[in-house]
């Protein structure tokens, strides 16, 4: 799947997916959304952001989780 509006850069944010442009990243925006922010908040706060690229970059997480498995192991101490 191609994103138009997220990229990576070592130098930015060590790495970290972010919208082109910018220093905000896509943990961020998800981050906000959990914390009870709105698409028109977000948009708000950070006008300079495209509402197209606030919803590619959460497209992006839930592309890159979704293939994602979390298995729990113990622990062996000798």
């Amino acid at each position: 799947m191609q994103f138009q509006y997220i990229t990576t850069n070592p130098k930015i944010l060590g790495g970290k997916p972010i919208i082109k442009g910018t220093r905000i990243s896509v943990e961020f925006l998800i981050e906000l959304v959990i914390s009870g922010a709105s698409l028109q908040e977000i948009l708000k706060k950070y006008p300079h952001l495209k509402p197209e690229a606030v919803k590619e970059a959460f497209q992006f997480a839930s592309y890159n989780l979704r293939n994602d498995v979390v298995l729990e192991t113990a622990a062996h101490t000798a």
